[in-house]
């Protein structure tokens, strides 16, 4: 019997189920069969899934995004071949940690901008711009793409954005000072904001 019948034919427990994933995981890599990674890691804003590509993180998920419909969307526009792969998500993890300790401003992981196309991405590319502890209005962020009258489309552009926390959407209010809306919601969207200002 070889080992993973073994695997499979006793008890399952947690550290057999673990071994058998990392096996798993480490096979599919080296046969070039693990195109999207991803991990859930926890933060003061709730669980967030991360998912890369080789190319970098492709997705930032809120709990209340569903994380199963997240990986479906996945498998459906980028690659059906989606697996738990923690380790490649490390430095995205520890770099997330880092902002959330308030150690970190920017981030330096490769993005892969795969989900985002069109007016949308140029304008998730310059939302970086907006420094740490800054906000821009919907109307600002238009002006700053060269189309001052495309508030509304600007709106969607950060609605839709695939890298939240990352690609800093949160930074974007409305023009009287309101919060607006935010894809994991108005309180995180506030508590990044307080955590950013606090520094």
């Amino acid at each position: 019997m070889n080992d993973i019948t073994e695997t499979l034919s006793a008890p399952a427990d947690t550290t057999v189920l673990a071994r058998l994933r990392a096996r798993l995981t480490a096979n599919a890599e080296a046969d070039g069969l693990l195109d999207i990674a991803y991990t859930v890691v926890d933060s003061p804003v709730g669980g967030l899934l991360l998912a890369a590509t080789e190319k970098g993180l492709v997705r930032v998920a809120y709990a209340r995004e569903d994380h199963d419909a997240v990986l479906e969307a996945l498998a459906q526009k980028v690659s059906p071949r989606v697996l738990r792969a923690p380790q490649r998500l490390d430095e995205a993890a520890r770099e997330l940690d880092e902002y959330f300790a308030g150690r970190r401003t920017t981030f330096d992981v490769p993005l892969d901008h795969a989900l985002s196309h069109g007016f949308r991405e140029l304008v998730q590319s310059r939302l970086p711009e907006i420094g740490y502890g800054s906000t821009l209005s919907y109307k600002q962020v238009a002006e700053l793409v060269g189309n001052p009258a495309a508030v509304r489309a600007v709106g969607t552009a950060c609605a839709t954005n695939p890298l939240p926390v990352v690609v800093p959407c949160h930074r974007v209010v409305k023009a009287d000072g309101g919060i607006g809306q935010y894809v994991g919601g108005v309180e995180a969207k506030a508590a990044l904001l307080r955590l950013e200002s606090a520094a």
